[in-house]
């Protein structure tokens, strides 16, 4: 699946919205619902804080809520995008040893880091139900949007932890 171009450009001037309206988990519960809602192949969208050698769900939109509420970043797909501070996507999560199985149709993953000043605080997290389901332009559009959600996971930090 691609995003086209017109696509990406209107989700970003709605999260640029929601984030004009929103801070802190209730911008990263409405970002998450609004890429969920608009992009049919993102099937579960959820947001990590990183919380020293923790990631920590605040956030997620899908059909089933996962189990994987504290990762350590020293494992899974979340781990490895925290640990090298990159994008990773994933075409096919049977075939990835390191994938932390979470929903059995789960077919492919895309996990971006959001930074502050350089250093990781948090990711965003995808997942889909086909097997090569992202490519580039869901890579720049979701690296885009994980620029402007830092405040947010920032001031998350500082919330009562959400209930799961």
């Amino acid at each position: 699946m691609t995003v086209a171009p017109r696509a990406a450009t209107a989700a970003l001037l709605q999260v640029d919205s929601i984030l004009a309206h929103l801070s802190g988990r209730p911008a990263l519960s409405e970002v998450c619902r609004f890429l969920h809602e608009s992009f049919r192949h993102y099937r579960w969208v959820g947001v990590y804080r990183r919380d020293g050698t923790t990631l920590v769900l605040e956030a997620w939109v899908g059909p089933a809520a996962t189990e994987h509420t504290r990762i350590p970043i020293d494992e899974g797909v979340c781990g490895l995008a925290a640990r090298e501070d990159r994008t990773v996507v994933v075409d096919d999560v049977r075939a990835e040893p390191a994938y932390l199985a979470c929903f059995l149709d789960t077919r492919a993953e895309i996990v971006v880091p959001i930074r502050d000043n350089g250093a990781v605080v948090g990711e965003i997290d995808i997942d889909a139900n086909e097997v090569q389901a992202f490519n580039a332009s869901d890579r720049a559009l979701l690296e885009k949007v994980a620029v402007k959600l830092a405040p947010s996971v920032l001031r998350a930090a500082g919330e009562p932890a959400p209930p799961m």
